[in-house]
């Protein structure tokens, strides 16, 4: 009965266009939160309006004309402030940061409501030994498996308490370990029935669907009918398909063919993980991208893609390895790279022109270019910040001996930035209308266990970086369509109902920022540095930022995704 009468007192309200609104005292409900005075945007791309926000009981009650008198047991005047959906972050690498800190820091201070996990690898579901490896390789902060599936390790993330919300796909590189292990193997028709029926319980238990990572063993070895055969699982109850592909340097237009490919197969959403063109000589490749997605999309795929705001990206060391010394897992690469032919072998291959593999080392053209910002071992700790130029000089060994030395006194792959792409590419991809914004990193704070190793930059300010840099400074586009981009555009891609806009019956994620101060200061020598300009942030109606400064509230949930068969 209530949400009934606000609803009709909205549109009454709203509907008295610039008169003076009645005010008769029966008329006017009480609601938990008014948010007054500020430019709001829904979500949709339409331009702001001069609206009164109100929520009650967690999702959005009314849309109020600016200055109308009702109560409130909470009120906030946003004049001068942006009032915006929460951000949705599409590839989110916190699943782990969120254990060890469920504020979300980072994150929270960009305005990011909701976490979608799931770049190949997930947190379920996982077998016996895969928890035993898992837990073997953590690093700076450790944590019981006390789940086996994906939906058993998102409701007791949440039973932990977290800030965020948390969404995930189910990872296509998961099941493939679950199945078949981490060597270089095909799918028998059993164990690809098996694959599939895990990628069903998955979207059964709110998965949004599956996500791949091409570059990185073992799912390099999985082939287009592998990939389709899982994608096909998932759009049996809606759900999509998003890929790290195959190439984003010299195969890439084969490798968004594959992609364009599953989901014709699929016939429902897919999408490249932070598109980019990497290594110089693939920067024209950009636009080629560009134009193979518009004329795909054209055709009918439901093809669309995500970036991050920076010309360099992160991922490990490893990725300067070919695939098949990785085949059958961690610790039989390290094996491989003690043994002396191995590594001859693995240096002439390092230094090819072979295009069979992403060698991002080389892409990057520089050892200068290649940044090590997290090791796992406390005695190679403090080479982190440094170059592989740099470690080289230091240790006076090859740079290729430098490079298989330091992961095997690791026994990780070693968190690495690499830089591969040129910024007029970057200002181009963020400009079409059909991406959205990933920050591809972990959400952290500058304390605590987070001070063992460092991070890209895109954990501190990818966001703000979009909105200040970009679409502020650079303006590549209005503040209507950016915030589109953060909120709605990704919500309607995953299917996220009643999330990313502020219309009756939106769950509360808002965010309010200055759109004339956002900015990031996180840089490459010093990335744990918070972004401004974002104020106050709400989750599920409940205050997590209050004049930039987190609440310590933990009101995050699990965002289900099309095929879920739970309740509520």
């Amino acid at each position: 009965m209530r949400s009934h009468s606000l609803i009709a007192l909205t549109a009454l309200l709203v509907g008295c266009g610039s008169e003076t609104p009645p005010d008769p005292p029966e008329m006017l409900a009480r609601f938990d939160l008014v948010i007054r005075n500020g430019t709001v945007f829904d979500g949709s791309g339409a331009p702001g309006q001069a609206l009164d926000l109100a929520i009650s009981e967690g999702v959005v009650a009314a849309l109020l004309p600016a200055g109308t008198r009702v109560d409130a047991d909470q009120a906030i005047d946003a004049r001068g402030m942006a009032v915006a959906p929460g951000f949705i972050n599409v590839l989110s690498w916190a699943p782990e940061s969120l254990i060890a800190d469920g504020r979300s820091m980072s994150d929270t201070k960009q305005g990011v409501t909701l976490e979608i996990f799931g770049e190949g690898w997930s947190m379920g579901p996982l077998t016996e030994a895969m928890k035993a490896e898992a837990m073997r390789r953590q690093s700076d902060f450790h944590y019981e498996i006390e789940w086996t599936t994906l939906g058993e390790y998102l409701d007791w993330l949440v039973t932990r308490g977290i800030t965020p919300n948390v969404a995930s796909f189910v990872g296509a590189t998961t099941v493939r370990i679950h199945v078949l292990g981490e060597d270089d193997v095909d799918a028998s028709a059993e164990q690809l029935a098996q694959m599939q029926a895990l990628v069903r319980a998955a979207m059964a238990e709110g998965a949004l669907g599956v996500g791949a990572s091409l570059i990185y063993p073992p799912a390099f070895f999985a082939e287009t009918p592998e990939l389709i055969a899982l994608a096909e699982a998932a759009a049996e109850s809606g759900g999509g398909y998003v890929a790290h592909m195959r190439s984003e340097a010299d195969r890439m237009p084969e490798a968004l063919e594959e992609t364009i490919a599953i989901g014709r197969a699929s016939g429902q959403h897919v999408e490249a993980y932070h598109l980019k063109a990497g290594g110089e000589r693939n920067w024209p490749k950009m636009a080629q991208a560009i134009a193979q997605i518009e004329a795909a999309r054209a055709d009918g795929v439901d093809l669309a893609a995500n970036m991050y705001a920076y010309t360099a990206g992160a991922t490990g060391l490893t990725a300067a390895l070919p695939p098949w010394v990785q085949a059958g897992g961690h610790a039989a690469m390290i094996e491989r790279l003690k043994d002396p032919a191995t590594r001859e072998r693995l240096k002439a291959e390092m230094n090819s022109a072979d295009g069979s593999w992403e060698n991002l080392r080389a892409l990057a053209g520089d050892d200068a270019r290649v940044q090590f910002i997290g090791f796992k071992s406390e005695a190679l700790k403090p080479l982190t910040g440094k170059t592989l130029a740099e470690v080289t000089a230091m240790r006076g060994t090859s740079a290729d001996d430098t490079v298989l030395d330091l992961i095997i006194e690791d026994d990780s792959r070693i968190d690495t930035a690499y830089f591969l792409m040129s910024e007029e590419n970057v200002e181009l991809g963020l400009s079409q209308p059909w991406v959205s914004l990933g920050s591809d990193a972990e959400s952290s704070a500058p304390e605590g266990v987070f001070l063992k190793s460092s991070t890209h930059p895109r954990a501190y300010g990818n966001f703000a970086r979009f909105l200040g840099h970009y679409v502020r400074d650079r303006q590549l586009m209005p503040l209507a369509e950016a915030i589109h981009r953060l909120t709605g555009l990704p919500a309607r891609h995953w299917k996220l109902t009643n999330r990313g806009c502020l219309s009756l019956g939106c769950h509360a994620d808002v965010v309010i920022f200055d759109p004339a101060t956002i900015a990031d200061h996180a840089t490459y020598a010093e990335p744990m540095q918070y972004a401004s300009g974002v104020r106050d942030v709400f989750v599920n109606g409940v205050q997590v930022l209050r004049d930039s400064e987190h609440t310590g509230e933990m009101p995050g949930e699990v965002v289900r995704g099309p095929g879920w068969k739970g309740k509520g």
